[in-house]
């Protein structure tokens, strides 16, 4: 499942992972194994509906066990049979059965070893299973089905063991309108003369389970691509050809590159990726065939500076981690989702280098650090959760990549990858725990581990350092303290340090464990160091809050060998107003040959600097060429609360060749609190775009200007119609404004939009308005919400609204933004009033020079 899944939330901050009521997740027990399933399904794409017939082949491990229990949710049962025997004595008899509505129990008698359960039914699935329509307010909508079974969704569609533990051979039978495509796993075994009345047939000879499994079905392009003798299929949108080509061109490499580093060929006999509309999220990875969101799919505008290859290589990297290993349960996710996020990041460190790859690991662990400040902190490996999708978050994909990241700098790259072909030779077709991969890393490396995976995985909390670097008297010394919650219990850190004796020097490395309280390291040092830079690989999956001389950072700054190394200088400058600092950073951000993530950390830090050099660095720096520099120097400017600002900003906003320079422009134009804002990202709203991320900015924008006279606007785009990432933000820019009745009930209504995302976003505008008066509606929603991501919104929201201290925190925010509101209507008055005062005065002298005028033509005359 791709990273959209992860919904950042800034919950209460002492709020917990394990909420009340949560108990502890064991696996049931299974007496009998599913061997294979075999669909006979047919799709009535108008009704919403799924009928025909799952013949589950079945045999005994428990000698004692007496009944076979199935997955299956909201099923119309028309008959159970079970055949037995072998051969020509095989016997057809109607099974004695129950079902409550979720659980199909059939007796199984003690005689029989091996059956084959057949069950006919029809549903109309809730779940797992979606069909799309156009309307009147979305008439571009294509018809479309589609399927997303994880987590355990499946058990809506088919009968089923819905865990991940649970793998069989697949064969599918779907009939769909005719004219439409169908997408399953595995091969497609009938005839073209079938497909073209909307019958395909597909047999997947290999296990996988039930939450992998997939079916799409509608009209698309087909695009042909291949590595060798492997088919690689590419499904789109009609139309949509060109995008689809641009989109997908590395696909092909990435296979090759993954083979290649893992040492295990591609799992598969295809790999098929489709695009399909309105995906609940940006990818999952069904074995052998990728669902993929449509916002993948880029315009020659949006390719500017947007790429969808982490996503393809996300869901890419499931068809080894994930699909041919699976996690036992869901509490050893991070198996599947981690090793996917840091394949990401191998992805990039082949394709742009090892800056870009630093910096996206730095973008991982800031998301990480976010959620565990201002959400909550728990183990990766987490048994307790009410819903599966509940650990699918920061902590399992994020910190469950850097983890990987780390290990492979403590093993050396080698090691690391002949440990990962162990891990997945040894277990292939399988399913595995954490363990499993502990203990083939310690195979191949002879390292003990377990102190590395205890500290990372399975400790909830996180390494907070201080670290202070100090030259006196030909010693260079290095103090590090710990901040921990649990003073008994240090973290066992691997500190790294580059030190530089001058410029243009290949720094020294120093290494030392970290496993107590307080650490002092004093290096005896001729001359004063160049630079240190601290943690130079992102080993600490943590804080380091550093304290470091200044002309030691601005040196670090020019002359690091690495993007990261500047970076962090950068990033530590923009904590000091000097002029040395700002001068540093302007050469920085001027300086082309440097990585561009670099680059943007100089742009951020002139912005915290604020300083009128630091506004004339950045206002000279408007046109760089890299549209991620100018997208960071756009948000920078935001920051100057003055007309010179907002008028760079809104010729960005509305002339760049970067969308999202452009969105970006829009919300600094709105942070500059400027009376030219309002008509300006007002006129912006109704753009349309790529991933309709120039609406959003320009919402986000109104939302960061706080001008009541925006609220109409907001609402309006809200309502159902509007593309979905647009309704989000103004869901979101509503919660921004002080509470009121009218925002209350209007979002209260939109608790039944059928975007999951959407209502997410409807349940954190309330936590931020704070209204306890949304109680009730969200205790509603509560009872008849079915996905788990919703559900653990309002509980999370349920146990933090409205206490006293939040509400008091909002009701003075709530004054301040109508202070605010007041002192801005009084400048607009106060404007107008100047403005007409000048046309008066303008008047009174015209008139004035007229009367002299008349005067001088009148002695004149005379």
């Amino acid at each position: 499942m791709s990273s959209a899944a992860r919904l950042a939330n800034a919950s209460d901050s002492k709020s917990t992972f394990v909420l009340r009521g949560t108990r502890r997740v064991y696996e049931r027990p299974r007496p009998f194994t599913i061997e294979h399933i075999a669909l006979d399904l047919r799709i009535d794409e108008a009704a919403g509906a799924v009928a025909g017939s799952a013949a589950v082949t079945i045999a005994r491990v428990n000698t004692e066990a007496s009944e076979l229990s199935l997955d299956a949710v909201g099923f119309d049962l028309h008959q159970v049979t079970l055949l037995s025997g072998k051969g020509s004595r095989k016997q057809r008899h109607k099974a004695h059965y129950s079902y409550d509505g979720n659980t199909i129990v059939i007796t199984i008698p003690s005689a029989v070893t091996r059956a084959i359960v057949e069950v006919h039914y029809d549903a109309k699935p809730r779940r797992g299973m979606y069909f799309l329509h156009p309307d009147e307010e979305v008439p571009q909508r294509p018809r479309q089905v589609w399927t997303q079974c994880q987590d355990e969704d499946a058990r809506h569609i088919f009968p089923c063991h819905d865990k991940p533990h649970a793998r069989q051979t697949l064969d599918v039978t779907l009939q769909v309108p005719p004219g439409w495509f169908a997408l399953c796993n595995g091969d497609l075994v009938n005839p073209q003369r079938e497909q073209k009345k909307g019958l395909f047939r597909y047999r997947m000879k290999q296990p996988l389970p039930s939450y992998l499994v997939t079916m799409v079905a509608g009209e698309f392009a087909t695009m042909q691509d291949k590595l060798g003798d492997l088919p690689i299929r590419y499904y789109v949108p009609k139309g949509r050809e060109e995008d689809g080509k641009r989109t997908f061109l590395h696909t092909p490499v990435m296979i090759k590159l993954f083979a290649h580093l893992t040492g295990v060929p591609f799992p598969w006999s295809k790999y098929a990726q489709i695009v399909v509309s309105d995906f609940i999220f940006g990818g999952m990875e069904n074995t052998g065939a990728t669902t993929m969101y449509e916002h993948i799919l880029l315009d020659a505008q949006a390719a500017i500076d947007v790429s969808s290859d982490d996503l393809i290589a996300h869901e890419l990297a499931h068809q080894w981690f994930g699909d041919l290993v699976t996690c036992r349960d869901w509490s050893h996710a991070w198996l599947n989702e981690g090793f996917a996020t840091f394949m990401e990041h191998v992805w990039r460190q082949h394709h742009l280098g090892q800056d870009d790859y630093d910096h996206h690991l730095q973008v991982d662990l800031n998301a990480y650090l976010n959620e565990a400040r201002n959400r909550y902190k728990r183990p990766v490996v987490c048994q307790d959760y009410q819903a599966p999708i509940d650990v699918f978050d920061r902590h399992l994909y994020e910190k469950g990549g850097l983890f990987l990241h780390a290990l492979r700098c403590q093993l050396g790259n080698d090691t690391f990858w002949r440990g990962v072909n162990h891990y997945l030779t040894q277990h292939a077709h399988s399913e595995v725990e954490t363990r499993d991969l502990l203990r083939a890393m310690e195979h191949v490396s002879g390292d003990s581990l377990e102190e590395l995976f205890d500290h990372t995985l399975l400790r909830a909390e996180y390494p907070r350092l201080n670290v202070r670097i100090s030259y006196d008297k030909g010693q260079l010394i290095i103090v590090v303290k710990q901040t921990l919650a649990d003073k008994s219990r240090p973290f066992a850190l691997p500190l790294e340090v580059d030190i530089a004796d001058k410029p243009r020097a290949k720094p020294r490395r120093l290494v030392r464990r970290i496993d107590e309280a307080e650490h002092t390291f004093v290096l005896p040092y001729n001359k004063r160091p160049h630079y240190v830079v601290v943690d130079p690989r992102l080993r600490i999956i943590g804080a380091v809050v550093l304290r470091c001389p200044a002309d030691m950072l601005r040196h670090q700054l020019a002359d690091a060998p690495s993007g990261r190394g500047r970076s962090l200088a950068a990033r530590a400058l923009g904590k000091r107003d000097d002029p040395p600092s700002t001068k540093a950073l302007a050469s920085a951000l001027g300086k082309g040959r440097l990585f561009w993530g670099t680059r943007a950390a100089a742009a951020r830090a002139l912005g915290n600097i604020r300083s009128e050099d630091a506004f004339a660095a950045l206002r000279d720096s408007t046109r760089v060429r890299h549209p991620k520099v100018r997208r960071a120097v756009m948000l920078a400017l935001g920051n100057f609360r003055h007309a010179r600002a907002a008028t760079i900003l809104e010729r960005s906003a509305h002339h760049d060749k970067s969308l999202l320079v452009m969105a970006s422009a829009c919300r600094a134009l709105g942070s500059t609190k400027q009376d030219s804002a309002l008509p300006a990202l007002s006129k912006l709203v109704d753009r349309t775009s790529w991933a309709d991320c120039l609406r959003a900015g320009a919402i986000d924008g109104l939302a960061r200007l706080k001008d009541e006279r925006a609220l109409d606007l907001l609402y309006q785009h809200t309502r159902y119609g509007y593309p979905n990432r647009g309704r989000r933000t103004a869901i979101n820019a509503l919660s921004k404004f002080a509470q009121s009745r009218r925002t209350r009930e209007h979002l209260e209504e939109l608790l039944d939009d059928r975007d999951p995302y959407l209502r997410v976003s409807v349940v954190e505008a309330f936590r931020e308005l704070g209204d306890v008066e949304a109680r009730p509606a969200l205790r509603r929603q509560l009872e008849r919400e079915l996905d788990g991501r919703v559900r653990r919104r309002i509980r999370e929201v349920l146990k933090g609204l409205g206490g006293k201290r939040d509400a008091e925190v909002r009701r003075l925010r709530g004054k301040v933004d109508e202070l605010e509101n007041q002192q801005r209507q009084l400048k607009a008055r106060l404007s107008k009033l100047e403005a007409r005062l000048t046309q008066e005065s303008k008047a009174d002298g015209g008139k004035r020079r007229n009367k002299s005028r008349k005067k001088t033509t009148h002695k004149s005359n005379a």
